[in-house]
């Protein structure tokens, strides 16, 4: 399995219904690029101050299937319409599960 993290850091002002709006399309992807086994995603819980807002994990059966997701037209959409207005900063990491 490959696993793809992504954390966002939205600007000062980014709304609670921006914020929704980008949970709700990241629930239809899955149903949209079949290469996604599993999707989960949320707001940081405010535990630690600090941390990024927004968290998403994406599983995939092979690099090939991230690569797919990754360069897929509605992936890019999602990302430029609903993630780049907001967006402050962003860190990703992917990495195959198991590895040490």
């Amino acid at each position: 399995m490959f696993r793809h993290t992504v954390l966002f850091r939205f600007k000062d002002g980014t709304t609670s219904e921006q914020i929704e709006a980008i949970s709700v399309a990241l629930g239809q992807l899955p149903s949209i690029i079949g290469q996604i086994r599993s999707y989960s995603f949320g707001p940081d819980a405010g535990v630690n101050p600090g941390n990024f807002d927004f968290a998403v994990t994406g599983t995939f059966d092979s690099v090939d299937d991230y690569l797919v997701y990754r360069d897929h037209p509605e992936h890019q959409r999602f990302v430029k319409e609903l993630v780049v207005p907001v967006l402050e900063s962003r860190a990703a990491v992917q990495f195959s599960e198991g590895d040490a």
